[in-house]
């Protein structure tokens, strides 16, 4: 497996994984990670096979503390100083779940963030996987007063590098 950065060449086949992993009112468009890519394509962490990308992450950075829906519409909202590393997504394809490649991925997200001096990472994700996020060391900060992207409801979760350790688990 090969873990690499986003460039142009990669936003076909990041959003075809995209549109396998999210139904259609959550996923992000061809459209929106050409300007995503174009912002902050060193903050999208993709996983090949050989040729074929089977998972990624990607968010930006932002001194903003918590996560709202104007952030996945506004790529340029992006400011590569910001303290929080934000995740948008975490995406795997469905023949390559439970072997690990989103939990590498997350974890090398981590480590970038805090190579970077960040403060810490912030997500949103549903209920069901708060458990999941939580083996990273994030913590659950309940239901997203300010993301309901998709007409979802999203917990918010958030990893501090200031009073927390780093688990890899």
């Amino acid at each position: 497996m090969n873990i690499k950065y986003a460039t142009t060449e990669d936003i076909t086949a990041i959003a075809e994984v995209e549109a396998e992993c999210f139904p259609p009112a959550e996923a992000a468009t061809e459209e929106e990670f050409i300007e995503r890519i174009r912002y902050y394509g060193n903050h999208f962490w993709l996983m090949y096979e050989a040729e074929k990308l089977i998972a990624f992450v990607d968010g930006f950075v932002t001194d903003e503390a918590d996560l709202t829906d104007e952030m996945y519409e506004k790529a340029e909202m992006h400011n590569e100083n910001g303290a929080w590393q934000m995740i948008f997504g975490v995406n795997t394809l469905p023949a390559y779940r439970r072997n690990g490649y989103a939990g590498e991925l997350i974890r090398r997200a981590i480590h970038d963030a805090k190579q970077q001096g960040r403060k810490g990472l912030v997500l949103t994700c549903k209920e069901k996987l708060v458990s999941y996020y939580a083996k990273f060391g994030f913590l659950d900060e309940g239901v997203s007063e300010k993301s309901t992207h998709g007409n979802a409801e999203w917990h918010q979760m958030r990893l501090a590098f200031n009073n927390r350790k780093l688990q890899n688990k």
